[in-house]
Formats: C-alpha cells, structure tokens, sequence
C-alpha cells in the first residue's frame, strides 16, 4: 500500500494541477490518492475553493479517477475548516457532493473582536494578532487553538484530523525565539485532552509531512509526544503529506512510518468505501 489522502491542487491553493497531482503519483507508485481541496462552504477566502467551484471540483476529480480506474485509485474530499460559528466539517454539509472522506481542520484561531491564522507564516503576523484579540496572552492563543480542535471533534462529523497541533509551526527553528514551550506542563496537558477527544470522536489522525517539506519543522505533525498519547488512547492514524506541489506528494514517508513506529504504533490506517481498514506499516510501501 502507499496512500496519501491530503492534497491540495489548483482549486484552491495547491500549485499544480489535479492531473498533474495524479500522474506523478502514478509514477511515484501510489494505490491510493485522495483528494482533499480547502472548503469553508459555503463560504471561502482566496484560498479555499470558491462556493460556485465546488461541483466543478467534485466533477473534475470524478472523472479523473474514471479515467486512471486500474492504475490509480483516487478519492474525492475536503479539508473542511472549523470556524466556530460559521463552519463545521459535517458530511450532511457536503451531501450534495458526496465526498469520500472529509479532514477536520482548524486554521482560524478567534479572539475578542479578530482572529489570527495558526499557521501563517509569519511569527510577526502571529504575534500582532495574539496582541490584539487575545491580550498578548500566548498561553490563551495557545488553550483556544485546543479548545476549538476539541469543539470540531465533539461537533464535526468527518474521518481525519488534520495536523492536529498546527501551531507547533510557529516554533519553527528559524524563529529566535520559540512562540511558546512545548515542554511546559500545561502545554502537555493540552495534548493529553486532545488525545482524549480524538478517542471519543472515532476519528483517524494524520501524521503530516507538509510542515517538513516546506521548511518548517523537523519532524511531521503531531509532536511525538502527542502521537505517543494518541496510541496509548488507541486512535488509529494515517501519514499523509499535505502535498500543494507533486514532487512533495511522498515527502519523509520514511521518516514518518518509522515516527510511527517510535511512538508505539504497528499499523496504519487507510480509507476503503468510507470504512476505516487497516496494514502493518512493514507493509506500507514508500
């Protein structure tokens, strides 16, 4: 097996397109190739898929996985974002579509009166925003950014957690000085709820090679702490790469199944007919 259910193509802010995404992972010799455009339906920003875009996605990606039946397997979803008050990600939202699976992501962290973005690229930008709506109270960013991951698990209906601690990017080595410490006992006991949480939802977690290949970490999302406490809770997990260009589609596969391996994990889970199934990671080819 060598899947990826987390990538990004034109239709939203991805670089190539959805034919492109899918002939090099042919070449790179995947079984399994999921789909998964930013959506907010029905709203959007200049980087998830426009509302009027949706069925010409879905249509697009369809055809496509007619097209290649035999030599690719392709899937339909969503990263759908969690936006309290505005967007859940919920299948009986997107049945008009009829996606294969959906990913369950928070991006937005909301303050009073503004919000920042948990993973924009700039620790400036970051620290501006946790000035202005949270106080410039870090910790308060930090407990919301978990709060709302908790919320989406409790009211989200969808089949995989996306990088589930996505603000780990602004520890990004390159930084001076770390946003927070994630050493810290309180930063620990975040993880050790939103471990909990991810249990309860029945949920599948994605070790995420995306924040690798652009630069930004060291090590796939989650943390290895965090992955460890999702194994001793039993939540299965899936490596996908948060592909946004082809040749970062099977980034540190490697990497990441022996990080799975570290953290007590002996397989991995994969997406058939909306069914979780899963194979010894020996088994998953990368």
């Amino acid at each position: 097996m060598k899947t990826n259910y987390h990538t990004h193509c034109t239709f939203c802010d991805g670089k190539e397109s959805a034919r492109d995404m899918v002939q090099k992972a042919i070449e790179k010799g995947f079984e399994v190739l999921g789909f998964s455009s930013h959506s907010m339906f029905p709203f959007s920003t200049d980087w998830h898929v426009k509302p009027e875009n949706h069925l010409a996605y879905c249509n697009e990606i369809r055809s496509l996985a007619k097209e290649f039946e035999g030599k690719i397997e392709i899937q339909l979803g969503f990263e759908a974002d969690y936006v309290r008050g505005l967007c859940t990600p919920r299948f009986d939202r997107y049945s008009d579509f009829s996606p294969d699976f959906l990913i369950g992501s928070v991006h937005f962290i909301t303050g009073d009166g503004g919000f920042t973005e948990a993973d924009d690229s700039s620790q400036e930008n970051v620290r501006a925003g946790i000035k202005d709506f949270f106080k410039d109270n870090i910790k308060d960013w930090v407990h919301t950014y978990f709060l709302l991951e908790k919320e989406m698990l409790e009211k989200g209906d969808f089949t995989f957690l996306g990088h589930p601690d996505l603000i780990r990017k602004q520890n990004n080595p390159k930084y001076n000085t770390p946003l927070f410490d994630e050493n810290a006992t309180w930063y620990r006991e975040e993880l050790r709820e939103l471990a909990k949480a991810c249990k309860k939802a029945g949920i599948c977690v994605e070790i995420n090679t995306g924040g690798m290949a652009r630069g930004y970490l060291n090590t796939p999302y989650p943390s290895l702490e965090l992955l460890s406490l999702l194994q001793e809770q039993n939540v299965p997990v899936t490596v996908n790469s948060d592909a946004h260009q082809s040749e970062y589609l099977d980034f540190a596969f490697d990497f990441a199944l022996e990080y799975a391996k570290k953290a007590g994990y002996t397989e991995l889970c994969f997406v058939k007919e909306g069914h979780f199934q899963f194979q010894k990671i020996d088994l998953f080819r990368t």
